[in-house]
């Protein structure tokens, strides 16, 4: 990064700047998402999960799923999920059972005291939905604008790597 909090230009790359941006923008937008949950559940005296933890809840959603699964759909790295996975399961946020066909296998699902806390982060970004449309941070048709870039983004690196091999 550089002083101004921009990434530097690749040499002969003066292209690269608005794609360098978005990278560092990605980025510290997910940090701050995390400490916006972090902040909210320490309001509400929420503390023995975290924020990826929470994420993993409300992206689980209603769904029985694997560990396998949601790397598979780019949710989540290696044996991070595993772990909070595992974890959740210890507090009572998510029940588990093994695949009755493969006996390695095992599947998991949010229990009721999941759902709370899938409740309470969907009640936040609800407020935030509110709160920036309604200041003018952002119009609906902004955020569908942003959304489209990013899955373009998504799908062109998901092509490289389907591609490398």
């Amino acid at each position: 990064m550089t002083m101004q909090g921009k990434p530097p230009p690749l040499p002969g790359r003066a292209g690269a700047i608005g794609y360098l941006d978005t990278l560092a923008l990605v980025e510290r937008l997910h940090r701050l998402l995390l400490d916006v949950i972090k902040d909210e559940f320490e309001r509400l005296g929420i503390l023995e999960i975290n924020p990826v933890q929470a994420l993993l809840l409300f992206n689980i959603g209603e769904n029985e799923v694997t560990a396998g699964e949601l790397k598979t759909r780019g949710y989540y790295q290696g044996s991070n999920v595993s772990y909070n996975l595992k974890k959740l399961v210890e507090l009572g946020y998510m029940h588990h059972q093994r695949s009755e066909i493969d006996r390695r296998s095992v599947r998991v699902r949010v229990t009721d005291k999941g759902r709370r806390i899938r409740g309470i982060l969907g009640d936040l970004f609800a407020r935030h939905a509110d709160g920036m449309t309604g200041r003018g941070v952002v119009t609906p048709a902004v955020l569908e604008d942003a959304n489209t870039a990013l899955r373009r983004i998504e799908r062109f690196w998901s092509d490289q790597i389907r591609y490398i091999y």
